[in-house]
C-alpha cells in the first residue's frame, strides 16, 4: 500500500516559516506572498489535523507537532538538493571551491597545481587561503583543508597529514648572525603563528624554557610567519609538510636537529551532503594521492628531516673552532 504524503508545497511553506520564524520572510524566500505562505500552511494543518504554529508577538513558533515534523522535512529537502547537486555537477568540469590553510596553500598545494589542471583541465577551482571551520558549512565552499585538532562534527572529515615543528630562518641571517647553540636565540626576534604555545612546545622538548626571550612578534597564520623568516625578519617555526621546499631550495635553513610533533594536524572535511559528489570526490582522491606520491619520493617529510640533519651537521663543522657553548643547545 503506498503511503500517502502531504503535498509538496505546504512542507516548503511550513520549512521555510519554521526556519525563518515568519512567514513574511518564508514568502521572500519562495519568491510568494504573505496570504499565499500562509494558505499554505492551513492546508497543511488541515491535512494533518494538528497547529503547526502559534503566534508569539509579531513573530511565529512552532508547536510540539510542529517540532516533531521540523526535522523530518528538513532532512529530506537536504536529501534532495544533495542528489541534484550530485547530478548537476559531473566528475570531470564544473567549478570547485576550496578552503585551505594559508601556508599549505602557498607552499604546498600551488606549486602542485599544474598536476591537477593536467588530470582536470575542466575544473575550475576558486581558493580560499583560511583555516576557518566555519568553511565547511559554508555554501560558498566544497572543501576545506584544516589545521587543528580535527574535533569538528556534523561533516565528513579525514585526517590528511601529521607534522614536526623545528625553527626556520633565512640564509643570510644565518650568516650574518650565525645561529650555534639555542643560547643564541635570545639574541634573535622569534616569529609566532600563534599565541606561542608551538614555540614553548619546541622550547620544552630543547630543554631550554628559561631561555631568555628578545623581541617577539605574532602574525595570524604560519605563511606570513615563514614569509617574515625568509625575508631575514626573525626565526620562526616551520613544519616538515609546508618548508620543505623552501628547505630544498635554499630559501631557508634549519639551525637544528631537533622536530617535534605538532599537537594538530592537517585535515580534509566538507559538509557531508556533498562528500558524494563526483567532482569533491576527485578533488580529495586527488589530493590523498600526490600525498601519497611525496612519499613515494621521500618528500616533503623525510626531505625536511634530511635538510635538518645536513643543517645540525653543518653547524657542528663550525663550532670545531668557537669557543665552548652552553650546555644548553
Amino acid at each position: 500500500m503506498v503511503k500517502r504524503l502531504p503535498p509538496l508545497n505546504p512542507l516548503r511553506a511550513f520549512e521555510a516559516a519554521a526556519r525563518h520564524s515568519s512567514l513574511t520572510r518564508a514568502a521572500g524566500e519562495l519568491n510568494v506572498t504573505h496570504g499565499a505562505v500562509s494558505h499554505q500552511i492551513k492546508a497543511l494543518e488541515a491535512s494533518l489535523n494538528v497547529r503547526l504554529f502559534e503566534r508569539v508577538g509579531q513573530r511565529i513558533r512552532l508547536t510540539a507537532h510542529g517540532a516533531e515534523l521540523l526535522p523530518a522535512v528538513s532532512s529530506a529537502f537536504d536529501d534532495i538538493a544533495a542528489a541534484t547537486a550530485r547530478m548537476t555537477r559531473p566528475t570531470s568540469s564544473g567549478a570547485l571551491s576550496v578552503a585551505c590553510v594559508p601556508a599549505l596553500l602557498s607552499f604546498w598545494l600551488l606549486p602542485r597545481l599544474g598536476s591537477f589542471t593536467a588530470q582536470f583541465p575542466e575544473i575550475r577551482l576558486t581558493f580560499d587561503a583560511s583555516n576557518d571551520a566555519q568553511s565547511i558549512r559554508s555554501p560558498e565552499i566544497d572543501v576545506s583543508i584544516l589545521y587543528g585538532d580535527g574535533g569538528w562534527t556534523d561533516c565528513w572529515l579525514k585526517r590528511w597529514s601529521h607534522l614536526e615543528l623545528f625553527p626556520v630562518m633565512s640564509p643570510t641571517l644565518m650568516n650574518s648572525r650565525p645561529v650555534r647553540t639555542i643560547r643564541d636565540l635570545s639574541s634573535h626576534v622569534m616569529l609566532h603563528a600563534d599565541d606561542g604555545r608551538e614555540w614553548h612546545q619546541w622550547l620544552a622538548a630543547a630543554d631550554a624554557l628559561d631561555l631568555s626571550r628578545g623581541p617577539q612578534h605574532h602574525f595570524s597564520d604560519a605563511r606570513l610567519a615563514i614569509e617574515g623568516a625568509m625575508h631575514g625578519h626573525g626565526i620562526a617555526l616551520g613544519d616538515t609538510m609546508t618548508a620543505a621546499a623552501l628547505l630544498a631550495k635554499g630559501q631557508l635553513v634549519a639551525p637544528f636537529n631537533l622536530a617535534v610533533p605538532a599537537a594538530d594536524a592537517f585535515y580534509v572535511a566538507c559538509r557531508s551532503d556533498l562528500r558524494a559528489a563526483p567532482i569533491v570526490n576527485v578533488f580529495i582522491d586527488w589530493l590523498y594521492a600526490e600525498l601519497e606520491e611525496d612519499g613515494a619520493r621521500a618528500e616533503p617529510q623525510t626531505s625536511a628531516r634530511r635538510t635538518l640533519r645536513r643543517g645540525s651537521e653543518e653547524a657542528r663543522s663550525k663550532r670545531v673552532s668557537a669557543p665552548k657553548p652552553s650546555k644548553i643547545r
